[in-house]
């Protein structure tokens, strides 16, 4: 589970970084037709600290743009700019505890419908306290499937509310992420995690094809020759005796039960992957 915080006071200090300009909590706020409030037209980005450093910006930025890219949308700062937003938003809020930074890039003003207008995109760079992560997650397979061949596939769009929906399924039956199959049913992804599962000697995740997200802690166990990718038929999931989420929050968070059913402790996969990305995470702040 990743509980968050309760939201940080409107006057505590911090600000929102919206087209340039640096602003209270309280004012931050966007036009009632934003093309991303009105039909979830954008694409963002989760950026944990480590630190108070943000861990892998460059890769979340990288992935930004191609998510933008998919939607033919502009993303109208380059990186530098993107960078001392962040900086500059990072270093607003007071204490030492950990952030989780937002980056969003929306469609912009425009009609009230599909169309975009013309005032080009909007750009927001905001935080939060990152909230804690429970030693193990509880999940449950949702009916909806992800559509591995649909226009949004492998995009971290605003569009989210497919995942509100199978998160507060998840949550009705008590568990804490909600795990989604493919139209093909093969495992696909959790809500906001990536999913790997131990079979026999190999610890296995689902390809990009399947329509997860390319995720950034995915990739690096992936990299690092920890986990191969292939296919996983969802039987062999939902009777798999080990497996594990990756995202941004959880890094190596491993999976206490699948739809009810307890799994053992973790093994020596999950701690080794686990153990890796502490790794990775206290030494290199852009690995």
């Amino acid at each position: 589970m990743v509980t968050p915080p309760p939201p940080s006071p409107a006057d505590d200090g911090s600000l929102v970084w919206i087209d340039g300009a640096l602003l209270p909590r309280a004012v931050a706020t966007v036009r009632h037709d934003d093309h991303g409030l009105v039909v979830g037209d954008g694409v963002f980005e989760t950026i944990a600290t480590v630190r108070r450093t943000p861990f892998a910006l460059g890769r979340h930025l990288d992935r930004l743009r191609r998510s933008a890219a998919g939607l033919h949308l502009e993303v109208p700062v380059d990186d530098d700019d993107l960078r001392r937003a962040v900086t500059a938003v990072v270093a607003s809020h007071g204490g030492d505890h950990e952030l989780r930074i937002r980056v969003t890039v929306t469609g912009g003003p425009g009609p009230l419908g599909s169309a975009r207008g013309t005032d080009g995109p909007t750009v927001i760079v905001a935080a939060a306290p990152l909230g804690t992560v429970a030693a193990a997650a509880v999940v449950a397979v949702v009916p909806w499937p992800r559509n591995e061949r649909g226009a949004l596939s492998g995009l971290k769009t605003t569009s989210y509310a497919e995942n509100v929906l199978a998160l507060h399924e998840a949550h009705r039956r008590g568990a804490d992420e909600a795990i989604f199959a493919n139209t093909a049913g093969d495992l696909c992804e959790g809500t906001g995690s990536n999913v790997f599962v131990v079979l026999g000697d190999e610890i296995v995740t689902p390809p990009l094809s399947s329509g997860c997200l390319a995720g950034v802690t995915r990739a690096l166990v992936v990299e690092a020759g920890l986990a191969v990718e292939r296919p996983v038929p969802m039987a062999a999931f939902t009777g798999a005796t080990e497996a594990f989420l990756t995202s941004t929050a959880r890094a190596g968070q491993p999976i206490a039960v699948i739809d009810g059913r307890r799994l053992g402790p973790p093994g020596e996969a999950t701690a080794c992957v686990a153990a890796y990305l502490r790794t990775v995470m206290d030494t290199d702040p852009e690995p």
